[in-house]
């Protein structure tokens, strides 16, 4: 293996050949596919509440139609929340891997260095990529951000969710500073809230994008891992 980048559990320099590393135990990855679904939901959901459908004919009783996108926009934002609790629960419990997201070692001057390094190789400027069993520094920063736009999306979701409810429902007692941190306006918060859908749209994009990327250049699997748990090493 010529290296395995920066990760504390796989130093540089190993004197045997390794085909394959258990990376991400079951609950990270029931996680992250849970959250796919979930962003997949929200982002088509949240579209069409911002921008309804034509009105339909007929009865109100028989076309609930928005009623029911608004419950699975809601329902799918439960979801989410209560996977990201869980999630960060089990970077408390879980292995290495499932803490590199959650604290990242900016402090770290090797962790710099390799972070640029991947910089370089994303712009096609490196020649050769480094190995790494879990996130390398780019993707960890990524994941870490959309974790925290996970966050504000949950908590504004909520706050306009309790705005629904009404002042005395447990959405928005526990919520409802998000919408006065906005200066009490809850179109204000609406405007993020859908900014961040669009953001985590557009970070969705550069994730698959770069996943295949590294899966064919780096000779290491990428979408297999967060299926069977295992770091494939092809070369």
């Amino acid at each position: 293996m010529k290296s395995y980048g920066f990760d504390g559990n796989a130093p540089q320099g190993l004197g045997h050949k390794v085909t394959s590393v258990y990376v991400y135990e079951a609950p990270v990855r029931l996680w992250h596919w849970v959250t796919v679904l979930c962003i997949i939901t929200l982002s088509v959901t949240g579209y069409l509440i911002g921008k309804p459908l034509p009105s339909v004919p007929g009865e109100a009783t028989f076309n609930f139609v928005m009623g029911y996108i608004r419950f699975a926009h809601f329902t799918a934002g439960y979801i989410l929340a209560i996977g990201l609790i869980g999630r960060l629960y089990w970077a408390l419990v879980g292995n290495h891997h499932a803490r590199e997201i959650i604290l990242v070692p900016v402090w770290d001057k090797a962790w710099w260095k390799e972070f640029f390094f991947e910089v370089r190789w994303y712009l096609f400027i490196e020649r050769y990529p480094k190995k790494y069993i879990g996130h390398n520094p780019v993707g960890q920063i990524a994941m870490a951000t959309f974790l925290w736009v996970a966050v504000f999306m949950c908590f504004s979701g909520f706050a306009l969710y309790g705005e629904g409810l009404g002042t005395k429902s447990w959405a928005y007692q526990a919520f409802g500073w998000v919408i006065s941190a906005f200066g009490g306006n809850s179109l204000t918060v609406h405007n993020w809230h859908r900014l961040g859908m669009w953001s985590i749209i557009l970070f969705v994009m550069i994730h698959v994008y770069a996943a295949i990327r590294e899966d064919i250049m780096s000779k290491q699997s990428m979408v297999s891992t967060m299926i069977s748990g295992f770091r494939m090493f092809k070369d």
